[in-house]
């Protein structure tokens, strides 16, 4: 711990008490053994326990008028941390974090040394924007150096990689043959490919990425993840790189490393920490080699509830109600990656008990729950949604849920199934909800029998999730005209309406229609997280399957005119759901146009 100043001192013992970590008798006590034993104070304070180094640091850098930053679970792009060497790193105790328009952000244990800033400024050639950290925390950042090294001296040795390359791409059939949770210790355990993909991986799922994509180009393999929804590049290696990173990834998910000319899909597991991450692999050949798309299932962030998920209001109420139906259809649409499937196990979660049998098929099992039977779809052994729901409709089921409805056939079987006295859950992919009826009806699905059997219909997508304490600013002319045109007929006319309609829609507080400015939200930008978001939030449209659309089902009506009848029925579409939740701070009119800009 360096000297202080006595008013700085004096200024962090204040604030340290001021924040309720310490008492002024207890002050005294510690200054009285810190003298004794002639130690300097604080250290006194962290090596018996009474402050963490987080507190302290946080305090001194408020008391020094300095800004400050929780390294302690950061995770830096390696792009940015190339930036700065890492011996120059350490000598000064100094990791850059990100950058904030022309600046690089950096954090530094002695934060307020003139001459050290002046110098990183200098080696880096670039203005800087300096925040306090703790040991600890700076010590966080300088570990993603190795990892990051890892990766970028394993491609200086070019000879090497394609030596290895022309290795993993002979012919290996035991490989094939080794149990997933075998195959990093048994066959690339020293191998410095691994190292590589191993740090790639690492790097995704400390980020909460939902898909890593390795794409190869003409003269490079660009490498991509998608973080709450969006791509960004992390990442370019040689071409050299492909041939044994690719063959590496095939032989982890038990597929053909030697073929090279069809798709191929796989999984495996990953361990982080103590959760386990389970990967799905797609590959498929392109012009310029084969392109990877690895989607990363993390079960431990996960939330099967409905109202985190951001169900609400109307919705939620309409779903509740199709829960407690014995029997007839719940189906939900959305693109790949919109959560259908997890909203589907947020309802099985809802209602699930040892009174009934629930039996899922699925493709994967994404989700273990306790108390419900789960099938694993395998085409390879003749086992299809359509054969599995044969075989599970002679369990006994009261409750059913389908993965997908992909084809004719499996949604026979559903209909069938709900007509039976099921009650069936199944997903879709359209682009709203009310298309999922016109779309059971180019499958060959009788519209009498829709009609009859789907009683609640659901349409998603995901936006992403404002941090906690995002900047409020008052709306401009053109947000203004947008929400009114989009929430004018839903939002209270009058301030005696205010708390039913807010009630109605599940919020605290709405504010009027007639408004000629809303208090509105972005991101606030921080050093660990330039965004300004994480995670991701649902956006919904819910409607029952009244007389009326039942009606239009019978005259074959199109998607259009049964989305209007819902919305006349009362049904918030997932931008209206978009912009109320931007109203209320979850996230942002961007966020909301960029998923729902079709919907009115």
């Amino acid at each position: 711990m360096n000297v202080l100043s006595p008013v700085i001192q004096t200024k962090t013992e204040d604030i340290l008490i001021e924040q309720g970590l310490l008492d002024k008798d207890g002050l005294q006590l510690i200054k009285n053994k810190a003298k004794a034993s002639n130690q300097p104070f604080f250290s006194v304070l962290l090596n018996e326990g009474h402050i963490t180094d987080e507190q302290l640091t946080k305090a001194l850098a408020r008391a020094n008028n300095i800004p400050y930053v929780n390294l302690s679970n950061a995770r830096i792009q390696p792009s940015v941390l190339e930036l700065l060497d890492k011996d120059v790193a350490e000598h000064y105790m100094a990791v850059p974090i990100g950058e904030m328009q022309t600046k690089l952000v950096v954090a530094m244990l002695d934060a307020d040394n003139v001459q050290a800033v002046d110098f990183l400024s200098n080696k880096i050639g670039r203005p800087l924007k300096v925040y306090a950290a703790s040991e600890s925390g700076v010590r966080h950042v300088m570990e993603q150096y190795d990892a990051t090294q890892n990766i970028s001296d394993i491609f200086t040795k070019p000879a090497d990689l394609i030596a290895e390359g022309a290795q993993a791409g002979a012919p290996q059939p035991k490989a094939n043959k080794l149990r997933p949770n075998q195959k990093v210790q048994t066959i690339v355990q020293d191998s410095p490919i691994t190292k590589a993909l191993s740090g790639i991986m690492d790097y995704a799922a400390r980020n909460r990425a939902s898909d890593i994509h390795i794409e190869p180009l003409e003269e490079v393999l660009k490498i991509r993840v998608r973080v709450d929804g969006v791509l960004r590049e992390i990442m370019k290696l040689p071409k050299s790189a492909e041939a044994p990173l690719i063959s590496r990834i095939k032989i982890l998910s038990n597929l053909k490393i030697d073929e090279h000319r069809t798709p191929q899909d796989g999984q495996f597991t990953i361990s982080l920490g103590d959760n386990a991450i389970d990967i799905r692999v797609a590959i498929s050949p392109v012009v310029w080699g084969e392109q990877v798309v690895m989607r990363l299932l993390d079960k431990s962030g996960t939330s099967l509830n409905l109202e985190d998920m951001g169900y609400t209001g109307r919705a939620l109420r309409t779903i509740r109600k199709s829960l407690q139906m014995p029997h007839g259809m719940l189906l939900t649409s959305g693109p790949t990656g919109s959560g259908k499937s997890t909203s589907m196990y947020a309802m099985l979660s809802e209602i699930k008990s040892d009174s009934i049998n629930i039996v899922t098929l699925e493709d994967p099992v994404e989700y273990k729950i306790e108390g419900v039977n789960q099938i694993q779809v395998n085409p390879d052994v003749g086992l299809t949604f359509a054969t599995g729901l044969r075989s599970i409709l002679r369990q006994d089921p009261d409750v059913v849920m389908i993965g997908e409805i992909r084809d004719k056939e499996t949604a026979s079987l559903a209909v069938q199934a709900a007509l039976t006295g099921h009650l069936v859950f199944a997903t879709l992919h359209t682009n709203s909800a009310a298309g999922i009826l016109p779309r059971l009806l180019d499958m060959g699905i009788e519209p009498f029998l829709i009609a009859s059997t789907v009683h609640t219909v659901i349409g998603q997508r995901l936006v992403r999730r404002l941090v906690d304490g995002g900047e409020a600013y008052q709306s401009n002319s053109v947000e203004v005209e947008d929400m009114h045109k989009v929430l004018g007929e839903l939002l209270p006319k009058t301030s005696d309406e205010v708390e039913k309609v807010a009630k109605d829609l599940g919020y605290d507080s709405l504010p009027l229609a007639t408004q000629s400015a809303y208090t509105l939200y972005k991101g606030k930008e921080t050093p660990d997280n330039p965004t300004g978001y994480k995670g991701r939030i649902g956006l919904y449209e819910v409607f029952e399957v009244t007389e009326k659309i039942q009606d239009l089902i019978l005259r074959h009506s199109p998607s259009s005119a049964i989305q209007k009848e819902a919305q006349a029925q009362g049904m918030i579409t997932m931008r209206q759901d978009g912009y109320l939740k931007a109203l209320a701070g979850m996230t942002t009119l961007a966020e909301v146009n960029r998923v729902a800009s079709g919907d009115s």
